[in-house]
């Protein structure tokens, strides 16, 4: 089609007007009645109570760092019957810490399994302390376990959508006032079962979690974007991801910065600033085949710049993955400083014309080794790697 629907969002002047998620899902859920097209954002900060649901078809773009979407306060508050499966109603100690169209999620241990539950859903209804959810929650929450209901989600959702761009944003994930949502559920942007989307010229930016996640989604594509400060993962390309672009961002001050998840396949991860991370720069592990990191440049990771997790099976290693052109600079802060580790039983890694450096004195306790490779490393093939500043270049344990 030459030309879609376009509507804006704004405090004033705008096609609709307000500065919370209402207005802003509002003029989504307008778009896509017409097929698809494209919401703008005007300048101003817009209070999130609940995520921003994603459609089909949308293109979502805002006024860059004037265009704000900023997470509410969390809350939470103790479950006082039980909820079954198929019961959309929850009944809860103080309910006024919610409102309807606000986002929840349920969480608690499994009465039935030694696993944690996390259900996120949105309050359809309030009656005294019972929440109506706007869907079952198909898990039970019984007391035994002590579940919980919170004031909790992520910026940005998308579920089982496809074709959607969001462009010059800022998300604001208010992380002193919220607490932690783990990133296999939530992130400033959080993306599930999804293919086709592109995120550009987005800062996200102090979430209690991770900076962008997605999960099970082909041909995702992150360019041009900023995660800074965010308490987990900087970017987050999650389970089953095949085909992830991730070009031109900067990451800082994530506890990891670049995480490939499980299965993460025929990825390119190019030309991206990482820092200050508390652990780890770049983390590759289960199942991770086929992917090329290239011209990166990995700064100041509390443990390692690169690190290859370790699995019990060598079908679960990440083979075939090509590391070239990449910068490593002064890597660890405690015990030995290793700037490449390599665990487990990956096969045929190629390890291309990186640089590693380590610019700091000389400390009479700690060691600054740029590879160590573990005994189990098969058919690693090494070209061209420069490494400078250390007290030992590489550490090959497989002899």
């Amino acid at each position: 089609m030459a030309e879609r629907v376009e509507v804006t969002v704004g405090p004033k002047q705008a096609d609709f007007t307000g500065k919370d998620h209402f207005a802003l899902q509002g003029a989504v859920d307008y778009v896509i009645r017409l097929g698809g097209g494209t919401v703008r954002i005007l300048p101003g900060t817009y209070e999130m109570g609940n995520s921003l649901f994603l459609r089909d078809n949308l293109r979502l773009v805002g006024s860059g760092d004037e265009s704000i979407l900023r997470k509410c306060p969390a809350a939470k508050t103790r479950l006082v019957e039980d909820t079954d499966w198929y019961s959309n109603v929850v009944k809860v100690k103080d309910a006024s810490i919610f409102e309807v169209g606000g986002g929840l999620i349920l969480r608690g241990k499994s009465p039935h399994y030694d696993k944690q539950q996390t259900v996120k859903r949105t309050v359809a209804g309030l009656d005294g302390n019972a929440i109506i959810l706007n869907q079952e929650p198909r898990e039970n929450f019984w007391l035994e376990t002590e579940p919980e209901a919170c004031r909790l989600f992520p910026v940005i959702t998308g579920d089982y959508v496809n074709d959607v761009t969001i462009e010059d944003l800022t998300i604001d994930g208010n992380r002193g006032a919220n607490e932690n949502l783990n990133g296999n559920y939530g992130g400033c942007i959080f993306i599930q079962d999804c293919d086709r989307i592109v995120v550009r010229h987005v800062t996200a930016r102090d979430y209690d979690g991770d900076g962008i996640s997605w999960q099970v989604c082909d041909d995702i594509t992150i360019d041009n974007c900023r995660s800074i400060n965010n308490r987990d993962l900087g970017l987050h390309p999650g389970s089953g991801s095949q085909r992830p672009i991730i070009t031109n961002n900067t990451i800082i001050g994530a506890s990891q910065g670049l995480f490939f998840c499980w299965g993460v396949k025929h990825g390119i991860a190019e030309n991206n600033v990482i820092e200050d991370c508390g652990k780890y720069g770049i983390s590759i592990g289960h199942r991770d085949t086929d992917n090329l990191v290239r011209n990166n440049q990995i700064r100041r990771s509390g443990e390692h710049g690169i690190f290859f997790r370790q699995h019990p099976s060598p079908a679960r290693d990440p083979h075939r993955n090509v590391f070239e052109g990449n910068l490593v600079v002064d890597s660890g802060k405690k015990g030995d400083c290793v700037a490449i580790e390599m665990l487990g039983k990956a096969e045929d890694v190629v390890l291309r014309g990186n640089r590693i450096v380590d610019t700091r004195r000389k400390h009479k306790s700690r060691k600054r080794i740029g590879l160590r490779i573990g005994p189990d490393i098969r058919n690693l093939r090494m070209e061209d790697m420069e490494y400078r500043g250390l007290e030992q270049d590489i550490v090959d344990q497989r002899h």
